[in-house]
């Protein structure tokens, strides 16, 4: 009996994931180990062999074709295959059944949820919603998840749609900040930090400023740049608390 024939052009590899690029008429694709293609791109990864199954380029993993030479630097202008590999794993499009499409969406949902529990507060009550019932108010409002965008992106998305849409009352939770400016410059910084403020705490002007209050963490950045600017750098701004809940309650991120 004649022995088997295994093609040199063949390699199967199994329990991959599969990244895709289709450039010069043709298919390419590399093999990965699952879960590393997204942590790559979001440079949690960074060491490539721990996302590269291989170094090779195939025209079909599943049946393990290896791509030929003369179609790589056609389309590429190169045959070397590792930088090929990176080319595709950075521009190419990760294949994932429906049914992980589907998990992966759920647990970005879900993720999302809990990242606009943890910085908003009902209003009324001055206390974070539970993250149920954040999910439910999003799917009410049809929020959908975008899959190329992490979720921290999404969430500051969702509490202004969640704000727009009056579903339920909601507001970031406040950030507690302390001003100390030198006389010279405290007068100015004080009149634009009332205006930036929520809640005035604490307003002393004997020898400097000294200030205590509650502000929105979106007006941080402009809090900051106030004080450093107005002072020519001889003040400072200090985070007391970075949320602010009923009962002195912190969470910090």
């Amino acid at each position: 009996m004649a022995g088997i024939f295994t093609p040199t052009n063949q390699k199967r590899l199994t329990n991959v994931a599969v990244v895709r690029l289709k450039k010069g008429g043709k298919r390419f694709e590399i093999a990965c180990y699952p879960n590393k293609v997204t942590s790559w791109r979001s440079k949690v990864e960074t060491d490539i062999n721990e996302v590269l199954q291989t170094n090779m380029v195939f025209m079909n993993v599943s049946k393990g074709q290896m791509a030929k030479s003369d179609d790589l630097k056609a389309a590429f202008g190169t045959d070397d295959q590792k930088e090929i590999c990176l080319q595709i794993l950075s521009k190419g499009e990760l294949q994932v059944s429906e049914k992980e499409r589907s998990a992966n969406i759920e647990s970005s949902f879900r993720d999302i949820a809990t990242v606009v529990a943890d910085k908003c507060i009902n209003p009324d009550t001055n206390r974070p919603y539970p993250v149920t019932l954040i999910e439910r108010t999003l799917k009410d409002i049809h929020f959908s998840v975008k899959p190329n965008k992490n979720s921290k992106q999404q969430a500051l998305e969702a509490i202004k749609l969640l704000m727009a849409s009056g579903n339920i009352k909601i507001q970031r939770a406040q950030m507690r900040l302390k001003v100390h400016v030198p006389a010279k410059d405290g007068k100015k910084v004080r009149e634009k930090i009332r205006k930036l403020a929520s809640k005035i705490e604490e307003d002393a002007f004997d020898d400097d400023l000294h200030m205590v209050f509650l502000v929105d963490p979106g007006a941080f950045r402009e809090v900051s740049n106030v004080v450093s600017t107005d002072s020519k750098g001889k003040g400072s701004v200090e985070v007391v608390n970075l949320k602010t809940v009923k009962d002195d309650e912190e969470k910090i991120e």
